[in-house]
């Protein structure tokens, strides 16, 4: 019997060989995969690859913008620390002389020239700026033991030069290069396009100069890496993190010269080396610390008997310690000052007043302490006296390593501020007698000189009372005429008395009078300022003050320079630039001066 035919299967081959039929996929319609669910699969895989792209794309220009910004705040913050390491050396205005022109010459050979930096370069620029940062306290430390032969004048340029201006120049090709890839709005024309990475640079630059500078001043001092080499050191580790590489190996020299040689690390070691250095010239630091206002430290010279309070590249005051408790100073309440201006202030006391001002009645405030002379005094004679000192370092040294008493007021806060809400208060405190001295770095704080602040202190001065400002400046420059002719126009009876009399050899030569000019002012519209001759009491048993108390030599008319223009009118907070013009002039002139009047040596080891 023949077999039962079969019915062919889908698929399956006929007996007869012929072609196969074509298949027909069998679905089931209780299965999930329907055509829908494919078409919506497609989608969601369509969705999550353009999540994905985005998301690369986002994470993309966020690192480009991250990058840029890290490097821009860290050049941005070593702009300040620059310029603080400098000026213990220098004095902060010659340090700022040349520096935004650094900065800018930095900037535009960086941006100019990314492409050849990269092209030339074996490895990415940023790899160069670790090496660069740890090795900036080095070169600053070496080139400072020859500041006297590099001069104020070149060696701030050079200094930064070497320190500044490459990793300026290196941080911002490297920030043009990141720039490159950024992909700014398609809608703004193309010339806002081509200009906005540079501009949009050189303003957060300058934003986070002022941000982050500003903080480092405000709080310089409070512990190693807020010093000026603590930020260096920090500053370097913070560009090895951003930019690591196996350079960094050639960075060990420079991190053991700057933690085993290098004096000016707050450090007791450095410290201890710094006065084994000094030994030959005769001084010794014994104690140091940075502060708002700059570098301050106590120096003694233990040969000769003084000791000084220095601030950056000025002395804030000094007094001979060999003479304390010894012989006829024996039992003194005052120490001796080394300079005589110090104790020309203390003739506030004996201008001739309508009423006769009783010591033991009296109020007197000094704006600006150095080491505490002239408030000393008026304590030893009784007066309630108030002191005003912006710097807490500088009220310190005073009290520890000087002879200022306890029994004073003091107030640690910027004077502008004190006597602006102090003169708004009609019934706040009122004074018979004001000592305005201030001076550092060079030249005189300006704000401290405005019309506006001398009027704050006429309104703080009781009708009977006297006022004496202490104006530091060269003489050979407008500037003392035109805060002369702020005070007289606040003050109605004044008279000024320079602290000793012209060098006319030195004025003839090199064309410079610096010295400090002592203003004796009252409020009597009517009155003349007298004095009255001292007496033993007045002079505190003090040769110093039987030296220089009484005002002697008067400055007159001819001594000021007359300069069309410049020396005219008064100094009012809106117009300080009159006077910040000459600031460079003045300091440069009183670089020198402080050079005559201690070694180089303990200026340039700080």
């Amino acid at each position: 019997m023949a077999p039962k035919q079969r019915k062919p299967t889908p698929g399956s081959s006929s007996a007869s060989g012929s072609s196969p039929a074509k298949a027909i996929p069998h679905i089931d319609p209780n299965s999930s995969f329907t055509p829908e669910s494919f078409e919506k699969e497609l989608k969601s895989l369509a969705q999550k690859a353009q999540s994905e792209t985005t998301l690369h794309y986002l994470t993309e220009q966020s690192i480009i913008y991250l990058k840029s910004a890290a490097l821009l705040s860290l050049i941005a913050l070593y702009s300040t620390v620059s310029q603080l390491n400098l000026s213990p050396t220098y004095g902060s205005i010659p340090s700022s002389k040349w520096h935004s022109k650094l900065i800018m010459a930095g900037c535009f050979a960086g941006w100019s020239t990314n492409l050849t930096l990269n092209r030339v370069l074996p490895f990415k620029p940023e790899k160069l700026l670790p090496l660069l940062a740890v090795y900036v306290p080095v070169v600053q430390f070496f080139l400072g033991k020859v500041s006297s032969t590099l001069t104020a004048q070149w060696g701030p340029l050079i200094t930064e030069g070497l320190t500044l201006l490459p990793l300026v120049t290196i941080s911002a090709a490297c920030v043009a290069t990141y720039l490159e890839g950024a992909d700014l709005p398609g809608f703004l024309p193309s010339w806002i396009r081509d200009a906005l990475p540079g501009l949009g640079g050189y303003g957060f630059y300058k934003l986070s100069e002022k941000i982050l500078g500003g903080l480092a001043e405000e709080h310089i001092g409070q512990s190693v890496l807020n010093t000026r080499v603590g930020m260096e050191l920090a500053l370097a580790g913070s560009y090895a993190a951003l930019a690591p590489s196996k350079l960094l190996v050639f960075a060990l020299p420079a991190l053991l010269h700057t933690a085993l040689l290098n004096t000016h690390l707050p450090t007791g070691n450095a410290l201890a080396k710094l006065n084994k250095g000094l030994e030959s010239v005769g001084y010794v630091v014994l104690d140091r610390k940075e502060s708002l206002t700059g570098y301050v430290s106590v120096v003694d010279s233990p040969k000769e008997g003084y000791r000084v309070m220095r601030c950056d590249h000025s002395l804030l005051g000094g007094e001979w310690v060999k003479f304390l408790n010894q012989g006829q100073f024996k039992g003194n309440q005052v120490a001796e000052p080394i300079y005589g201006v110090f104790a020309m202030l203390e003739a506030v006391r004996l201008v001739k007043t309508t009423e006769k001002i009783k010591d033991h009645e009296a109020k007197a405030l000094v704006i600006g302490l150095g080491i505490g002379t002239t408030p000393a005094a008026l304590v030893a004679h009784g007066i309630d006296t108030t002191v005003v000192e912006i710097d807490p370092v500088v009220h310190e040294f005073a009290l520890e390593y000087f002879q200022l008493p306890k029994n004073h007021t003091a107030v640690i806060e910027d004077a502008v501020t004190y006597t602006s809400r102090l003169a708004a208060d009609e019934k706040g405190q009122r004074f018979d007698y004001i000592v305005h001295d201030v001076f550092t770095g060079g030249a005189e704080p300006i704000p401290l000189f405005t019309l506006e602040f001398l009027q704050n202190l006429n309104a703080l001065l009781k009708p009977n009372g006297v006022i004496a400002i202490n104006y530091a400046g060269d003489f050979a420059l407008p500037p003392p005429r035109i805060v002369t002719n702020t005070i007289r126009s606040v003050f109605p009876a004044c008279r000024a008395f320079r602290e000793h009399p012209r060098d006319m050899e030195d004025f003839t030569k090199n064309q410079r009078d610096f010295t400090n000019m002592v203003m004796f002012c009252t409020k009597d519209p009517s009155g003349e300022v007298k004095f009255r001759h001292p007496n033993n009491r007045d002079l505190l048993n003090s040769p110093s003050r039987q030296a220089f108390l009484y005002p002697q030599h008067e400055v007159k008319e001819e001594d000021f320079v007359k300069a069309e223009g410049e020396a005219e009118g008064v100094l009012r907070a809106n117009d300080t630039e009159r006077l910040v013009k000459w600031h460079e002039s003045s300091a440069m002139g009183h670089w020198g001066i402080m050079r005559t009047v201690l070694p180089d040596a303990v200026w340039e080891e700080w």
